[in-house]
């Protein structure tokens, strides 16, 4: 039966964490919030409608969610045709496609934020599916974006590994049913990842790639 290798996007195969804080700082200071970047930084990998509520609070205007939204959309779109893959993550993709695994994207980025991602990793031929935003009702935590994941290549849970740099992203793969695997290039630390159930953690894809043949997604797993 084969394999699925689920993969989370920013700050696991994209570097783009801080550039969501910063674009979500500046999104909540136009509107006139003040936000600590450290918050910001926690809070990312929630998808815009999840991630504006924990930071803001229930007792905010929920009116002005949307228009919050736009304005980081605007602000991160400005680097687009820059966006920085993370070492080896195109390498990493093929390694594993080559190995026989079904490579997935598991995202809460859609539309064309997922195109410029997309682009940035230079990897479309080993990327079997992409499980995005725009498939779900729920994102991360909930399990909904990698169970999506597996049923777009028709792979059970107890044969998938996911790879993630958030704690969001390791309570959706806990929660899946999946191994998961924490990424520490997202800015997260590594005691945090294994509380929220990363089974393993490695520096970033170039380090998992080097120690493919000892990890969850060896060619003989």
């Amino acid at each position: 039966m084969e394999r699925a290798a689920v993969f989370d996007v920013d700050g696991t195969l994209v570097d783009t964490n801080h550039l969501h804080v910063a674009t979500w700082w500046e999104a909540f200071r136009q509107a006139g919030h003040r936000v600590p970047m450290h918050d910001i930084h926690r809070a990312i990998g929630l998808g815009s409608d999840d991630l504006v509520p924990h930071l803001l609070g229930e007792d905010r205007d929920p009116d002005e969610d949307e228009a919050l939204s736009q304005a980081h959309k605007t602000l991160y779109g400005t680097y687009f045709d820059r966006l920085p893959p993370m070492r080896d993550a195109g390498r990493l993709l093929r390694r594993l496609t080559d190995d026989g695994w079904a490579v997935v994207l598991a995202t809460s980025a859609g539309g064309a934020e997922l195109g410029a991602l997309r682009r940035a990793i230079d990897a479309d031929d080993a990327i079997r599916a992409t499980a995005s935003a725009d498939d779900v009702d729920q994102g991360k935590p909930a399990a909904e974006p990698v169970e999506h994941a597996l049923e777009l290549v028709g792979v059970p849970p107890e044969r998938a590994v996911f790879v993630g740099d958030t704690v969001w992203d390791m309570r959706a793969g806990t929660r899946a049913g999946v191994t998961t695997v924490g990424v520490l290039s997202g800015g997260i630390p590594r005691a945090d990842l294994e509380e929220a159930g990363a089974g393993s953690v490695y520096r970033d894809t170039a380090h998992l790639l080097a120690e493919l043949a000892d990890s969850p997604l060896a060619p003989d797993a």
